[in-house]
């Protein structure tokens, strides 16, 4: 504001100065022009009065101003070869002689010329300033000078620097005003920001869950204007912010979720294998020999397979950390019809009480890719499909090619997926049965190990649920990039 102001200042400064230097030459030429002609005036009226040479010694500058038809403060001076004499009409009309220092001054300006004859300004005692215009009778011995007096000028001049200077003054003032409003109207949006990056910067986001509602007032945040775009970036910013903790915050409930049915599915083998361990060493030293060797074959076998459910939890945990590393992919030629009917064949025995069907397109398809792994997620999906539909439900298993791809789609008839983790099943701890029972409660790792394979193959992985309808889908490019 105050660099704007300063500038239109300098320029209003600069014009006035401008302004009143040319109006001060128009004005005094207009002065230059009336002096010339009260001279000229004057002159004819002193020749005609001094047209017989007797009387030209008794011609005063009184004599020559009492013919009338001079201005008011005129001053007229004539000089003869043995005599001078000057005087001026004063504010009220009357003629008054010049002092001998009043003369003396207009002498002296005139012999100061160097003989030019020039209108001259010239400061005369009591008077002030004149601007005085010479003129030299016909016959070269006699001289008259008129003068007007410089105040009239001085005063249109003054009046006029000193109108421009308030109204300079009262425009500087006004555009301060309205510069100022101007400004607190355009950073309005601005310090709407700052209010709610203040607000936003007090909340305690450290621990706990987390959500920023402060945003920035919409009609503060048009897009459309160069402030306005702060305020709704900042908006956009805060949105990602408020996602991205969201997020965090359901990731670490997840986590909590899973670190307590890890330690569960761990603290269970575990538990077992000390039990029949104890178990065994009882009673080999305390049953008879044909007892402790039948119970001991029979803790051995459970030790066995509560060791093998515990390498199972801690291999998937592994493979999930090598596929976010970008390891754990071995490539090959895959026949991808081979190995769903492969997967079908195992399914069936498995879960005899379901009806499971093959949808195959006509040719065999393969692709680029790790067999073992894309075998998994094929056993994946089945089995989820096996463990959270009732006994009857129909499961089909299709495989086609689409747009350069290979769609393998896994559909039942079951009662559906729960909405309110259908946004959250392919997250890695996501639990479709909330409990830990041994047929319906895994590790909430299947699916997840499931979408890391198909992503690390370049691929996606979806699901579509209503009851009686669900089906999920993998779509693989048909080429997949060498492994480095």
């Amino acid at each position: 504001m105050v660099t704007i102001t300063g500038f239109v200042a300098l320029i209003l400064v600069a014009v006035a100065v401008a302004t009143s230097a040319v109006l001060g030459g128009v004005l005094q030429q207009n002065l230059d022009n009336k002096v010339g002609d009260s001279t000229s005036v004057a002159a004819d009226q002193y020749q005609l009065l001094t047209r017989n040479t007797a009387l030209l010694h008794t011609v005063g500058a009184e004599d020559v101003l009492n013919l009338g038809h001079f201005p008011a403060g005129f001053l007229f001076f004539q000089q003869a070869p043995t005599s001078q004499d000057a005087a001026y009409i004063n504010s009220d009309g009357r003629i008054v002689a010049l002092s001998t220092a009043q003369r003396a001054a207009v002498v002296q300006a005139f012999n100061s010329q160097n003989g030019r004859l020039e209108p001259v300004t010239v400061e005369i005692p009591d008077l002030g300033a004149y601007r005085l215009q010479p003129r030299v009778l016909p016959n070269n011995q006699y001289i008259v000078v008129g003068g007007l007096p410089l105040s009239e000028l001085n005063e249109t001049v003054t009046q006029i620097l000193v109108t421009v200077a308030l109204v300079t003054a009262g425009g500087l003032l006004l555009l301060g005003s309205a510069i100022a409003v101007i400004i607190r109207v355009g950073l309005r949006p601005l310090r709407a920001v700052a209010e709610t990056a203040t607000r936003v910067a007090t909340l305690p986001m450290a621990e706990g869950e987390v959500s920023i509602s402060e945003r920035v007032p919409v009609d503060e945040a048009d897009d459309r204007t160069e402030i306005g775009r702060v305020g709704a970036a900042l908006n956009t910013l805060l949105d990602h912010v408020d996602s991205s903790l969201a997020a965090r915050q359901r990731n670490e409930e997840r986590m909590r979720t899973f670190v307590a049915d890890a330690s569960h599915e761990l603290r269970t083998p575990l538990a077992s294998i000390r039990g029949y361990s104890e178990l065994s060493l009882r009673a080999l030293q305390q049953a008879p020999p044909e007892l402790a060797a039948e119970t001991t074959s029979s803790s051995l076998e459970r030790i066995q397979a509560q060791s093998l459910r515990m390498t199972t939890l801690v291999e998937d945990l592994l493979l999930l950390a090598r596929l976010d590393e970008g390891q754990e992919l071995v490539y090959g030629q895959v026949d991808l019809t081979r190995l769903i009917v492969e997967a079908v064949s195992d399914a069936g025995p498995a879960g005899p009480e379901h009806v499971w069907l093959l949808d195959l397109a006509e040719e065999p398809i393969s692709i680029s890719g790790d067999a073992g792994r894309l075998q998994q997620v094929v056993a994946n999906l089945l089995a989820n499909a096996l463990t959270h539909t009732p006994e009857g439900t129909c499961v089909t298993v299709g495989l086609h090619k689409e747009r350069g791809q290979a769609v393998i789609t896994v559909h039942d008839d079951g009662p559906g997926i729960d909405p309110a983790i259908g946004d959250e099943l392919f997250e890695r701890f996501s639990r479709g049965d909330r409990s830990r029972a041994r047929k319906t409660g895994g590790t909430g790792l299947g699916l997840s190990i499931a979408r890391a394979i198909v992503e690390a193959h370049r691929g996606t992985i979806s699901v579509q649920s209503v009851p009686g309808d669900t089906t999920f889908t993998v779509r693989l490019p048909m080429r997949q990039p060498k492994a480095g």
